[in-house]
């Protein structure tokens, strides 16, 4: 028998991950020494504002999902938490804690990849659950996130 849990939770969580990613990129922007460094981390910022806008889009969309056949409810709730938990941006304030001793700009560019990472696989996950129709919208996220990882990755090759 099928499994199925509330999709806009997953949805919702994934809107968080954008907010507090563009939080981070502001607040290193802000603290940008030179304003091309202001203006990449700016960029950015304005990236995960709009990635947190599809989301919320998405969340209205999406009704109940059903669960992986190798998986119960309460096993994918602890899969999705520990993913969350280990998320850079939400471990327990280690993220604030290295925004504010990154000194440099390759530190935040580095912290920046390290986020961008773990959301890929949030998406990836993620994708595995909505209907047929959303998967491209997912495919289009996942397409970005690697594409500003690349624009890091290139950036810290500079810095």
């Amino acid at each position: 028998m099928a499994q199925f849990f509330n999709a806009a939770e997953i949805a919702n969580a994934a809107v968080e991950i954008e907010t507090r990613g563009q939080a981070f990129y502001l607040r290193v922007a802000n603290a940008a020494k030179s304003q091309e460094t202001k203006a990449f981390f700016e960029y950015f910022a304005g990236e995960e504002a709009k990635h947190k806008g599809l989301f919320e889009a998405l969340a209205k969309r999406l009704g109940p999902m059903e669960l992986p056949a190798w998986s119960t409810k309460e096993e994918y709730a602890d899969y999705l938490a520990a993913l969350l938990d280990t998320h850079a941006l939400f471990s327990g304030g280690l993220a604030e804690k290295l925004m504010t001793e990154a000194a440099d700009e390759s530190t935040a560019i580095r912290l920046a990849m390290s986020f961008e990472k773990d959301t890929i696989l949030f998406f990836m996950e993620m994708k595995e659950l909505v209907p047929d129709s959303e998967k491209p919208f997912l495919d289009l996220c996942i397409h970005e996130e690697r594409a500003h990882l690349k624009m890091l990755r290139g950036r810290l090759a500079k810095a």
